[in-house]
C-alpha cells in the first residue's frame, strides 16, 4: 500500500478551496461521519495524486469526474491507486446531479461491503498540518 501523506500540499489546499458545486454536495453527505460513521478526507494526497475523497478505514477513494478528465489519465491513476490497495469509485458530475441519492447509496453499500477489509496505516506526521 502507498502511504497517504498527512501534510497538505499547496495543490491539495487549492483544490479544497476551489471545490466544484458537485464535489461540495458530495462532501456535505460524507463529512462528519454522516455516512454509516465512516470518516472521509477531502482532497487527500496519495502518492503523486490528490484524490477527491478518501476513506482510510476501508481504503476507498471516491472520484467525481467532470468534463476536464481524460479517460487515459484516469485509467493510469486508478491503476496506480488500486495497485496500492485502494478501491476506486468514479462518478461523473452528471451522475451526481441527476441521481444524487443513488450515488450516495452506491457509496454507502461499498463502504459496508469493504468495512472488514484492508485499512491504510497512518503514522503521525513529524510536523506540519495534518489532514
Amino acid at each position: 500500500m502507498y502511504p497517504v501523506r498527512r501534510q497538505i500540499s499547496p495543490h491539495a489546499s487549492r483544490l479544497r478551496r476551489d471545490m466544484t458545486d458537485v464535489e461540495r454536495a458530495v462532501w456535505r453527505a460524507l463529512r462528519n461521519r454522516q455516512l454509516e460513521g465512516f470518516k472521509f478526507r477531502r482532497q487527500a494526497t496519495v502518492g503523486p495524486f490528490v484524490v477527491d475523497f478518501l476513506c482510510v478505514e476501508v481504503a476507498m477513494v471516491i472520484e467525481i469526474d467532470g468534463g476536464q478528465h481524460s479517460e487515459e489519465a484516469d485509467r493510469a491513476r486508478t491503476g496506480f491507486l488500486e495497485a496500492r490497495g485502494l478501491r476506486v469509485m468514479r462518478f461523473w458530475n452528471s451522475d451526481v446531479v441527476d441521481n444524487f441519492d443513488g450515488v450516495i447509496e452506491a457509496i454507502r453499500i461499498a463502504l459496508l461491503k469493504n468495512e472488514k477489509k484492508k485499512t491504510l496505516t497512518q503514522p503521525s506526521p513529524a510536523s506540519g498540518r495534518g489532514l
